[in-house]
């Protein structure tokens, strides 16, 4: 499947930011307390100037209201952890596959910053490309069906008209469905659907840049693009996994680094 590429926003750091962290698929949910501590515990200790979040810090989304229809308590203390973390540094957030609908009211809330995707961000000296990463994965064809639908506007207008109860359902069991297809490819032996290497080339030459910094596909590595350009990709974080996958990505001047958090 071919792509135009998308528009590319830019951000330019303040010359005060020294460190920069990126984080995503961190993937909060109540049944999963060890990751939210991980999370609340790096949130609040974290020395770096500014926190990107590139997509999925919530396994499931389903409207801003949702915080204070919260019968668990479970999101009104994720929504106090950005808040705290937006008040003592910058906080940047992107949509990924699974809390697309996070909105201007989460954002206004946690004193944080929505990006869109793509965004280029211009730190010590360096031109650095941000996604998320599944809309460069053109090769998983119901997948980029599925998302042209649900990012549209009519399809959220109507999504979030719904009740609360009502979005919850329709999410867990878009959930199910995707957990069924994934155990299907798993069975069967399908190969892993990853980036679509072209269409990263043609982003970052697009933006003028040498690096793409992405999550989604919870394979982290470094990939050689070719031509000087590379796409480095975010870990998943999962505090139960054996060991934990707990990874951040840091830049200073020196360049990037991967960081695992005891």
């Amino acid at each position: 499947m071919a792509t135009a590429v998308p528009r590319i926003a830019e951000l330019t750091a303040p010359a005060a930011w020294r460190t920069v962290d990126f984080i995503s698929d961190i993937h909060l949910q109540a049944s999963e307390p060890a990751t939210f501590a991980a999370w609340q515990a790096y949130m609040a200790g974290t020395p770096a100037d500014a926190v990107f979040i590139l997509g999925d810090l919530f396994d499931v989304w389903v409207g801003d209201d949702v915080v204070d229809g919260d019968r668990s308590g479970f999101d009104a203390a994720c929504a106090q952890v950005l808040q705290q973390a937006g008040e003592r540094l910058a906080l940047f957030v992107m949509h990924g596959n699974r809390d697309f609908l996070v909105g201007a009211a989460l954002m206004t809330r946690c004193r944080s910053t929505l990006l869109d995707d793509p965004t280029l961000l211009d730190f010590a000296g360096q031109r650095w490309l941000l996604s998320h990463g599944d809309a460069l994965c053109l090769d998983d064809l119901d997948y980029m069906r599925f998302r042209e639908q649900v990012r549209s506007a009519a399809w959220q207008h109507a999504f979030l008209g719904k009740a609360l109860d009502e979005r919850q359902a329709i999410a867990q069991d878009l959930r199910r469905q995707s957990r069924a297809q994934h155990d299907r490819r798993r069975l069967s032996g399908e190969t892993y659907i990853d980036v679509n290497a072209d269409a990263a080339r043609l982003w970052l030459q697009a933006a003028q840049a040498p690096v793409l910094i992405h999550g989604h596909t919870h394979q982290p590595a470094t990939h050689e693009l070719g031509g000087g350009l590379q796409r480095v990709v975010l870990s998943d974080w999962d505090a139960a996994a054996t060991p934990p996958r707990l990874e951040v990505l840091r830049l200073t001047a020196a360049g990037p680094q991967r960081m695992a958090l005891s």
